[in-house]
């Protein structure tokens, strides 16, 4: 399936079913994978309010960081693009039997 030829809601479909089979799931993905699809759903979703605070003893702030320089890495795409990166990511790590779904 040539997925940057899908039009709007079939883009959405395709993202809502890939999400779903990610969050599902008993993959375990690398951190650099969930890295990947944290920040192209927080692109997709426009939910890209992540705060740098400092808590020096429980290591949230390396975690902080680790995401914002996922988000700063995609912050060219598009909404679209996002959401196609993000099924795409889903599809090489899945298969893609949950787009026939």
């Amino acid at each position: 399936m040539d997925l940057s030829k899908l039009k709007g809601k079939e883009v959405e479909l395709a993202f809502h079913k890939a999400y779903k089979a990610v969050s599902e799931t008993q993959h375990r993905f690398k951190q650099d994978t969930l890295l990947y699809f944290y920040a192209y759903y927080k692109h997709a979703t426009k939910e890209f309010n992540i705060e740098l605070k400092h808590h020096p003893h429980n290591g949230a702030q390396l975690v902080s960081a680790f995401k914002m320089n996922a988000l700063f890495q995609v912050r060219h795409l598009s909404v679209k693009q996002a959401k196609i990166k993000y099924v795409k990511l889903a599809v090489k790590y899945l298969g893609d039997d949950f787009l026939k779904a």
